[in-house]
């Protein structure tokens, strides 16, 4: 391409036409014209950058892999520029950079950067405000990839959770329906027995007791061999008694309850207060099941930034941590590990947005996981020390290696195989931590690794 044609496209450039000619011949005269094909890519995932690339015809998109398969992530047309830019920190792209459309593209070399510097202040100018876009860009698109991943993660494992509960719950309601049946049925046979008012003031004493269960499995069993050996010496029927031992009623009772009753009375009698104690039972873990389900769904509700505050708002640290700790739970329990949180009482809150440190506390937990020995034990703290908010996760893993441990807050690095980390989660969390007022830290030996994160509380000076 002649010089004279270059400069006039460089002139129609939608980001460097307004530099002064003089500095769009300098990239003229210093850069290579490509031109690429469709289907060419330019830049590899993970091979170093060294140009960058003025895109003057064309089309180039950057498709990131992240284990499910490539998907665009960034893409540049005409009139756009991509590659290593000035002042840039970028080593190395996360993805390939694909031709799509035929294109022309003036490719700059990474040791002229010096001199372009000197030469063209104005197009260093664009650059760097370029270079500003595209690492807000980066930082919001990795965010919600981030969330997006650890919530896929969470998905499968939060599915069992939920249905555990919900399939005790649904169990128990079936055998609720076929209590209040027997319950029915129990209290028509007694309404025909004609019970006097002195045994059914007996009985509403029994029916209104508080259930005593016995202290331990040994007393129980006792209790039942008991219970059953007198069931069976008055109504032939022994599958009541270990319901009434659950409930605590002792032999005593029944030889005071069942005196001057019929066989028929007293069998219905006993039936009926089965019948209600294991509606009561069950009633109970309806409850408790519901419970489980309405907490996990709470907290998954929270967790996936759902009700996300517009602004700054007092946040629950601790409230945070306990979401998290449960939408990981499945994973905790597939690795045979034990997750202990200690949240210490009154713990002030922080200013800033929940959902945005819960995704600091799940990408530490989740690397906490990763990092665990097989049957170990992760620990999560939470304290208050002198006016800020202390959150330290620790694993008993392998530890990191020392040249490594300056490196793990770097974008892009990881040390999991391809495919399972970004190498972005522990830059997303310092990034979020600084927004916050905080720091975050890491000291790690073999055995023991801790991440430590420090943020203001409300009221201290630092928070105002």
């Amino acid at each position: 391409m002649a010089q004279a044609e270059l400069l006039d496209q460089l002139a129609r450039h939608r980001m460097l036409g307004t530099a002064p000619r003089g500095e769009l011949a300098w990239l003229a005269a210093h850069g290579d014209v490509r031109h690429h094909a469709v289907g060419d890519i330019v830049y590899r995932r993970g091979t170093p950058t060294e140009e960058m690339l003025i895109v003057l015809v064309g089309h180039v998109v950057q498709y990131v892999d992240r284990g499910a398969g490539p998907r665009k992530f960034m893409e540049w047309h005409g009139g756009e520029i991509t590659g290593l830019l000035p002042y840039s920190r970028m080593i190395a792209p996360p993805g390939d950079s694909v031709i799509e459309q035929a294109a022309e593209i003036l490719a700059i070399r990474r040791e002229k950067f010096p001199e372009l510097i000197n030469a063209c202040p104005t197009v260093t100018a664009s650059l760097v405000h370029t270079m500003l876009d595209r690492a807000r860009d980066f930082t919001s698109s990795h965010f919600q990839d981030e969330k997006t991943m650890s919530l896929g993660r969470l998905a499968a494992g939060l599915a069992h959770e939920l249905n555990n509960p919900a399939s005790a719950a649904a169990r128990c309601a079936t055998r609720l329906r076929e209590a209040l049946t027997r319950a029915t049925h129990s209290s028509n046979e007694l309404g025909r027995a004609a019970l006097s008012d002195a045994q059914r003031e007996r009985l509403d004493s029994l029916r209104r007791r508080q259930a005593f269960a016995p202290a331990n499995a040994l007393e129980r069993a006792d209790l039942e061999e008991a219970l059953g050996e007198w069931l069976e010496r008055r109504t032939g029927d022994i599958e009541t008694a270990s319901v009434l031992a659950d409930r605590g009623v002792r032999v005593e009772e029944l030889n005071d309850f069942s005196a001057g009753l019929s066989t028929e009375a007293l069998a219905a009698a006993i039936d009926l207060l089965a019948a209600e104690h294991t509606v009561q039972s069950l009633a109970s873990d309806i409850e408790h099941a519901t419970a489980r389900i309405h907490d996990l769904v709470s907290a998954m509700k929270r967790f996936s930034n759902m009700d996300r505050p517009t602004v700054a708002e007092a946040a629950d640290v601790g409230r945070g941590l306990a979401d998290t700790v449960a939408v990981m739970t499945p994973r905790v329990r597939e690795k045979s590990l034990v997750l202990r949180l200690e949240v210490a009482e009154g713990l002030p809150a922080v200013l800033g947005h929940a959902a945005e440190l819960i995704q600091v506390w799940s990408n530490l937990i989740d690397n906490a996981l990763d990092a665990a020995n097989a049957s170990g034990e992760i620990v999560v703290v939470a304290a208050h020390e002198r006016g800020d908010v202390v959150v330290q996760v620790i694993d008993d893993g392998p530890g990191i290696p020392e040249p490594l441990r300056m490196r793990v807050f770097d974008p892009f690095f990881t040390t999991k195989p391809v495919g399972q980390g970004t190498g972005l989660g522990l830059d997303i969390a310092r990034r979020i931590v600084r927004l916050h007022g905080g720091q975050i830290d890491v000291e790690s030996r073999p055995g023991r690794t801790e991440f430590r994160v420090t943020l203001p509380a409300m009221g201290s000076a630092a928070s105002q």
